[in-house]
Protein backbone atom coordinates (compact mmCIF):
# COMPACT_ATOMS: atom_id res chain seq x y z
CA UNK A 1 0.00 0.00 0.00
CA UNK A 2 1.51 3.35 -1.01
CA UNK A 3 2.31 5.95 1.58
CA UNK A 4 -0.39 8.50 2.26
CA UNK A 5 2.08 10.74 4.07
CA UNK A 6 2.36 14.18 2.54
CA UNK A 7 5.46 16.30 2.07
CA UNK A 8 6.50 19.48 0.30
CA UNK A 9 9.34 19.59 -2.19
CA UNK A 10 11.46 22.47 -3.39
CA UNK A 11 14.07 22.70 -6.13
CA UNK A 12 17.50 23.63 -4.79
CA UNK A 13 17.67 26.61 -7.18
CA UNK A 14 14.51 28.04 -5.61
CA UNK A 15 16.05 27.61 -2.17
CA UNK A 16 19.17 29.42 -3.32
CA UNK A 17 17.05 32.23 -4.75
CA UNK A 18 15.17 32.50 -1.45
CA UNK A 19 18.45 32.87 0.45
CA UNK A 20 19.66 35.56 -1.97
CA UNK A 21 16.29 37.30 -1.71
CA UNK A 22 16.57 37.36 2.09
CA UNK A 23 20.12 38.75 1.96
CA UNK A 24 19.33 41.39 -0.65
CA UNK A 25 16.16 42.57 1.08
CA UNK A 26 17.54 42.61 4.63
CA UNK A 27 14.44 40.99 6.09
CA UNK A 28 13.61 42.22 9.58
CA UNK A 29 12.81 38.84 11.10
CA UNK A 30 15.25 35.97 11.53
CA UNK A 31 13.06 33.02 10.62
CA UNK A 32 11.19 32.42 7.36
CA UNK A 33 9.91 29.17 5.93
CA UNK A 34 10.83 28.45 2.33
CA UNK A 35 8.57 26.09 0.48
CA UNK A 36 6.16 25.57 -2.35
CA UNK A 37 3.08 25.81 -0.17
CA UNK A 38 1.79 22.64 -1.81
CA UNK A 39 2.10 19.18 -0.39
CA UNK A 40 1.60 15.86 -2.10
CA UNK A 41 1.64 12.22 -1.16
CA UNK A 42 4.75 10.14 -1.57
CA UNK A 43 2.77 8.07 -4.09
CA UNK A 44 2.04 11.19 -6.14
CA UNK A 45 5.76 11.99 -6.10
CA UNK A 46 6.56 8.46 -7.27
CA UNK A 47 4.01 8.86 -10.08
CA UNK A 48 5.66 12.09 -11.25
CA UNK A 49 9.12 10.51 -11.16
CA UNK A 50 7.86 7.51 -13.14
CA UNK A 51 6.38 9.83 -15.75
CA UNK A 52 9.56 11.90 -16.06
CA UNK A 53 11.96 8.95 -16.37
CA UNK A 54 9.59 6.86 -18.49
CA UNK A 55 9.38 3.96 -16.03
CA UNK A 56 6.45 1.67 -16.85
CA UNK A 57 6.97 -0.92 -14.12
CA UNK A 58 5.33 -1.37 -10.78
CA UNK A 59 6.39 0.63 -7.74
CA UNK A 60 6.90 -1.73 -4.82
CA UNK A 61 6.08 -0.25 -1.42
CA UNK A 62 7.74 -1.53 1.73
CA UNK A 63 4.83 -1.66 4.17
CA UNK A 64 7.07 -2.93 6.98
CA UNK A 65 8.39 0.62 7.52
CA UNK A 66 6.42 3.38 9.25
CA UNK A 67 5.07 6.29 7.20
CA UNK A 68 6.29 8.89 9.65
CA UNK A 69 4.45 12.11 10.31
CA UNK A 70 1.28 12.14 8.17
CA UNK A 71 1.78 15.72 7.00
CA UNK A 72 4.65 18.22 6.95
CA UNK A 73 3.56 21.46 5.31
CA UNK A 74 5.43 24.65 6.06
CA UNK A 75 3.70 28.00 5.79
CA UNK A 76 5.86 30.19 3.57
CA UNK A 77 3.30 33.00 3.31
CA UNK A 78 5.48 35.35 5.40
CA UNK A 79 8.30 35.18 2.82
CA UNK A 80 5.81 35.30 -0.06
CA UNK A 81 4.33 38.48 1.41
CA UNK A 82 7.81 40.04 1.18
CA UNK A 83 7.90 39.33 -2.56
CA UNK A 84 9.65 35.98 -2.94
CA UNK A 85 7.92 33.19 -4.83
CA UNK A 86 8.67 29.77 -6.17
CA UNK A 87 9.80 29.67 -9.83
CA UNK A 88 10.32 25.96 -10.56
CA UNK A 89 7.36 23.59 -10.31
CA UNK A 90 7.96 20.07 -9.05
CA UNK A 91 7.67 18.19 -12.34
CA UNK A 92 9.93 20.66 -14.16
CA UNK A 93 12.48 20.44 -11.33
CA UNK A 94 12.50 16.65 -11.45
CA UNK A 95 12.74 16.71 -15.25
CA UNK A 96 15.71 19.12 -15.35
CA UNK A 97 17.48 17.21 -12.57
CA UNK A 98 16.98 13.93 -14.41
CA UNK A 99 18.22 15.44 -17.68
CA UNK A 100 21.30 16.76 -15.86
CA UNK A 101 21.90 13.31 -14.40
CA UNK A 102 21.67 11.67 -17.84
CA UNK A 103 24.16 14.19 -19.26
CA UNK A 104 26.65 13.53 -16.44
CA UNK A 105 25.99 9.85 -15.78
CA UNK A 106 29.39 8.72 -17.09
CA UNK A 107 31.23 10.92 -14.61
CA UNK A 108 29.59 9.05 -11.70
CA UNK A 109 30.97 5.67 -12.74
CA UNK A 110 33.94 4.38 -10.84
CA UNK A 111 37.20 4.66 -12.77
CA UNK A 112 39.29 1.48 -12.76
Amino acid sequence: MPSSSKRIFLHVDDLGQAVLFALEHKLEEHLYNVGSGNDLTIKALADIIQKVVGHKGEVIWDDTKPDGTPKKLMDSSKLNAKGWSLTINLEKGIRTTYEWFLEHNESFKEKK
